[in-house]
């Protein structure tokens, strides 16, 4: 194994194992794009364009994978790269980030994985978010030279807050006379990917990161909502992934169309998500969100569903520094994917 291996659905799949485990016993410690549901999403929407620019590792207890070892802490480097956007434009990503997640039965692991991304991001400008419940690795991080990011402090950084509530006593959606509820499978492919982009206007979502997604464990097309407006309009849409182990379900992105924001759409829509992922088994609701005070839209709106902050990421940083060129650093340094300044969400 090289330290350059790129994140495949394999490892996708890996990860989302260790996920389930974490929320099994210390859901607290879930990371920032380390959810069972997050885990899929991200990379379906982005591996055919961004992943040849995201180097992965794992570690085992006992042997690898196929030899029936399980995984017990995974780093996910997200490299510099171009973004194309939907509205044409190009997005520079310059610095590195890291997804990662520990099991906690193994909390020491955090050091090799700081020092495998500082490795494979040498001379860059690294980020990383921590869960602000793990105090530990956050000490480890803090040990090796990452300090608070100052541009995530203020009113509107991009660091998450993740929400939950449980699934009894749902008020049941009401919908505004002539729109309509429609799963992903009723909509088809064109359709949900429309809903999406049309939510984050400069979103690089595709029909083709689409069938990646749809190709991720725990993708259910009957658990893929979309609200059809009176002219044909996909107004707003969620998807909802459903983790059987812990019979919790996730929303993970939601949006609404600019022009029908402010009508009590997403309100319903995500009460008749809740009343669907009960239906599939799922007894626990969460949803991440935006948590600085610059973002109050989408926080409000979960508030008002019975949702409750449950842990936060903590962003963190590691300026860049003049890498000592050698063959190797010049190959594990070279330009690799930018992260996206936020989750759609």
């Amino acid at each position: 194994m090289t330290d350059l291996e790129l994140a495949t659905a394999a490892d996708v799949r890996l990860m989302q194992t260790l996920a389930q485990r974490v929320t099994a016993t210390r859901p607290e410690l879930i990371n920032a794009d380390a959810s069972y549901g997050e885990l899929a999403w991200i990379w379906g929407k982005g591996h055919a364009a961004q992943g040849a620019h995201w180097p992965r590792k794992l570690w085992f207890a006992g042997k690898a994978g196929a030899d029936g070892g399980e995984p017990v802490a995974w780093a996910w480097a997200q490299l510099p790269r171009q973004v194309k956007l939907s509205d044409g434009s190009v997005k520079d990503i310059t610095g590195a980030y890291l997804a990662y997640q520990i099991d906690p039965g193994h909390a020491e692991l955090v050091d090799e994985v700081i020092a495998w991304y500082d490795h494979v991001a040498v001379g860059l400008e690294r980020t990383v978010l921590p869960s602000a419940g793990d105090t530990y690795a956050l000490e480890r991080w803090a040990a090796h030279g990452y300090t608070s990011d100052p541009s995530e402090l203020g009113d509107h950084g991009s660091w998450t807050q993740l929400n939950e509530r449980d699934l009894t006593d749902l008020e049941e959606p009401v919908l505004a006379d002539g729109f309509r509820f429609l799963t992903a499978d009723e909509a088809g492919p064109e359709a949900a990917v429309r809903a999406h982009v049309d939510a984050w206007h400069t979103s690089a979502y595709s029909v083709e990161a689409y069938e990646s997604v749809r190709a991720t464990a725990g993708y259910r097309g009957d658990l893929h909502l979309l609200v059809r407006a009176p002219d044909g309009t996909m107004a707003c849409s969620a998807i909802m992934w459903l983790d059987e182990v812990n019979r919790t379900a996730e929303f993970e992105p939601v949006g609404t169309h600019p022009a029908y924001r402010r009508r009590g759409l997403a309100r319903a829509l995500l009460l008749q998500g809740m009343h669907l992922a009960r239906a599939a088994g799922a007894t626990h609701m969460t949803v991440a969100c935006l948590g600085a005070p610059g973002y109050p839209a989408a926080r409000g709106l979960y508030y008002s569903l019975g949702f409750r902050p449950f842990t936060r990421d903590t962003p963190l940083i590691k300026p860049a520094t003049a890498p000592v060129v050698t063959p190797a650093t010049a190959r594990d340094s070279a330009p690799a994917p930018d992260r996206d300044s936020g989750p759609e969400r």
